[in-house]
């Protein structure tokens, strides 16, 4: 009796996930539990963009948890596609569909005011050369000796634009976007970090005191027509700007036209949220360890520096361009926020003036390019999509 039992224990202890880090490749998945802790400990206790990388950290976590079986992926070898199953691949058809980034971005519109853009239309150039950076990391990209794709999916994160970076991802390279997810939406959270050292080295002190004049108020109808306009200009364009665009411009609609006020609500938190948390557990289910554990992370994560780093750059100093147009009318600052990390990159903008100048207030005249950062993203994804996809 005590023998029959022993040999039950021993194969339990045998079929138990903790056995499981003892075979083969199990130190991967130690490795890759820390990961995940120390991604969880950044959301919770450095607030590093908690919304999104709490529950990516944690769909890591239980993706490299052995023998779970939340996240399977197979090989149809008939149609040489890949079949998912357990409960997070069942959700991560949103993911795979880009269902989840276009919601996200339907959301996003019902909480962004465009009228500082409409107020100054200009500063939609701001946006369109913060996008620079995307091309120029992808280049980067192609030298390392990744594909057309892979280094379509690598730039996008210059756009600091975390759902467009998946759907681009799932679209073009899926394998990659553990590490690019995980980059795209880190380096957002390091917006203060990475941009005022870049910002104070590319423009001078007296040109960080510019002030400038405010914007003219923007009527109802004005912000009305602008989603609609955009959308068909846009996607007339680019097609492939579709789902992204026509989501954006869908939620900024519900929210201008002030007749769908539980719309709004619903857009704006309740599937926003649901939403983010399907999202980001699904990609954080996407890595395991050998998805994740290789010199193509590193190499990822790299370069996602270098893409935000020129973005941020190129921002800047077509600001300068601006600035010598205007005669010194426009602070170059403002091109920093051409990167779409709303509204974080416009108050590192207005912080940087501040400190120059406690009576410069620029976050509106920020918020313009910020919010055209969005849409230049967007638009950058649809080329490449168009391009490569």
């Amino acid at each position: 009796m005590l023998k029959e039992m022993w040999e039950l224990l021993v194969e339990f202890a045998q079929h138990s996930g903790i056995a499981q880090f003892f075979a083969e490749g199990g130190w991967k998945n130690v490795i890759m539990i820390g990961i995940a802790i120390l991604l969880l400990c950044l959301a919770i206790f450095k607030n590093v963009e908690p919304y999104l990388l709490l529950p990516i950290a944690f769909g890591m976590l239980m993706v490299n948890l052995p023998l779970g079986g939340v996240f399977e992926k197979t090989l149809d070898p008939v149609t040489g596609e890949y079949a998912y199953s357990g409960l997070l691949g069942v959700l991560y058809v949103g993911v795979k569909k880009g269902i989840y980034p276009c919601l996200i971005f339907m959301g996003i519109g019902a909480t962004t005011d465009f009228g500082p853009l409409i107020a100054n239309p200009k500063s939609m150039l701001l946006g369109a050369a913060a996008q620079i950076g995307i091309f120029i990391t992808f280049l980067g990209a192609l030298l390392l000796g990744f594909t057309n794709a892979e280094a379509s999916s690598i730039g996008i994160i210059g756009g600091a634009d975390g759902p467009t970076a998946i759907l681009v991802t799932t679209k073009l390279a899926d394998h990659l976007l553990p590490a690019i997810s995980v980059a795209a939406y880190s380096y957002m959270a390091l917006v203060p970090v990475i941009q005022p050292p870049i910002i104070r080295r590319l423009t001078t002190k007296k040109e960080r005191q510019i002030k400038m004049t405010q914007l003219r108020p923007v009527s109802k109808t004005e912000k009305i027509i602008f989603p609609i306009l955009v959308t068909t200009v846009v996607c007339l364009i680019i097609p492939d700007c579709v789902p992204l665009i026509g989501c954006l411009m869908l939620g900024n609609l519900i929210k201008e036209s002030g007749v769908v006020p539980n719309l709004v609500n619903a857009a704006g938190n309740y599937i926003l949220y649901i939403v983010t948390i399907l999202l980001g557990i699904c990609v954080g289910a996407t890595a395991s360890a050998e998805a994740f554990l290789n010199w193509e992370t590193l190499k990822i994560i790299f370069l996602g520096v270098i893409a935000f780093g020129f973005a941020t750059a190129c921002g800047v100093l077509f600001g300068k361009l601006m600035c010598v147009l205007s005669k010194g009318k426009i602070n170059p600052m403002i091109g920093a926020a051409g990167v779409s990390a709303v509204p974080m990159a416009a108050r590192v903008v207005q912080k940087e003036g501040l400190k120059e100048d406690p009576t410069n207030f620029l976050l509106m005249h920020a918020m313009g390019p910020n919010v055209a950062g969005v849409i230049g993203s967007a638009i950058a994804a649809g080329i490449l999509l168009t391009l490569f996809g």
